[in-house]
């Protein structure tokens, strides 16, 4: 897989698997612009790939407008890939639905939904005019299998799936083609919060038993950023080594 030359957009790269997919993406030849709220380790990640880095808050629609004109000045204006990793994943599980909160429901689904909404959106223009635009959401396996004591989260990410596959249709006309990924749990410093017992869970059910490297998931974005990968706009693919199938 190569992605030689050309641009592409990540959020949430500041830890976790953004960080994996701007390692692995930057092998891949990508010119790469990393975007997170964390300043200090974003910019960490950005050197050590060599990409460009530049703040987001995607709570902000203001923010989240800046940086689409940064990134149309640092990169003439044209964008080959936006990679939707940004979200709320910590902190938010544990209660039922009867106990979330009324402000941690609105704070997942103003950054996991709307963010996501709201850049693409801003990036449009740009994936446009590079002919072969590719945008990766990343979506969320309990979306799929309905993981409990989640629902904030759980409903954010069944919503980025249904918005993989109207922005398909909308932007299918202009070469444009929107995938998403549904990951489980990998083996991330961002996954420590989680009990083991959920770690245990995924790893005895997967049909590749065992822990899933972000890498691996990383390789799967690599590829649908390709211009190989239209024929696959609208999809969602259940990227857990066979926890659950789409």
């Amino acid at each position: 897989m190569t992605l030689d030359g050309r641009h592409v957009l990540v959020t949430g790269a500041a830890r976790g698997l953004g960080a994996v997919l701007a390692r692995v993406l930057a092998d891949a030849g990508a010119r790469l612009v990393l975007a997170d709220i964390a300043e200090e380790e974003g910019r960490a990640v950005a050197a050590d790939v060599g990409g460009h880095f530049l703040p987001v808050d995607l709570a902000d629609p203001a923010s989240i407008d800046a940086l689409g004109q940064a990134v149309a000045a640092h990169t003439g204006g044209v964008l080959h890939g936006l990679v939707n990793n940004g979200a709320i994943a910590t902190n938010v599980g544990g209660k039922t639905f009867e106990e979330i909160e009324i402000e941690t429901w609105d704070r997942v689904m103003g950054v996991n939904v709307r963010g996501t909404w709201l850049m693409v959106r801003a990036m449009a223009p740009l994936l446009r005019a590079s002919g072969s635009g590719r945008i990766v959401n990343v979506a969320s396996d309990t979306a799929i299998w309905g993981a409990p004591k989640l629902l904030s989260y759980v409903a954010s990410k069944g919503a980025v799936i249904s918005m993989t596959r109207s922005l398909a249709r909308e932007l299918g006309p202009d070469s444009v083609g929107v995938t998403a990924i549904a990951p489980g749990i990998l083996t991330t410093p961002s996954t420590d919060y989680v009990p083991e017992a959920r770690h245990r869970h995924y790893a005895d059910g997967r049909a590749v038993p065992g822990p899933h490297a972000p890498e691996e998931v990383a390789d799967t974005v690599a590829f649908l950023l390709g211009g190989g990968a239209l024929s696959l706009t609208g999809q969602v693919l259940p990227v857990n080594k066979g926890f659950v199938f789409g």
